[in-house]
């Protein structure tokens, strides 16, 4: 699986419209800036057909640590939750191309 960073998606972006990489980043950079800003809210961000991201609160707990098997205290947080819309679904659900595998 490879990773593709802000930067890689930046130039695919820029490059495929034509538009200047500096207002391809600022563009992305306010989007993403956004999206947290939501969240930190506890807004729900929902995009059609892409999918929604939410807040859900995770309760403090006790866990173990598996070397030393020594009991610590977890406290509670809040996590932002996924759930991928109809159109992503689908297109995850369809059978990858035989030129992609061979790349792998």
């Amino acid at each position: 699986m490879a990773t593709i960073t802000k930067k890689e998606m930046i130039d695919r972006i820029a490059a495929s419209t034509q538009a200047r990489r500096v207002t391809v980043k600022m563009i992305i950079q306010a989007f993403l800036d956004a999206i947290t800003d939501e969240l930190c809210k506890n807004n729900r961000l929902e995009f059609r057909d892409f999918g929604v991201f939410e807040i859900r609160s995770r309760s403090s707990r006790v866990a173990q640590n598996p070397k030393t098997l020594e009991r610590v205290q977890v406290p509670a947080k809040r996590t932002v939750k996924f759930k991928m819309g109809r159109l992503m679904r689908e297109r995850l659900a369809a059978p990858v191309p035989k030129a992609r595998r061979a790349s792998r």
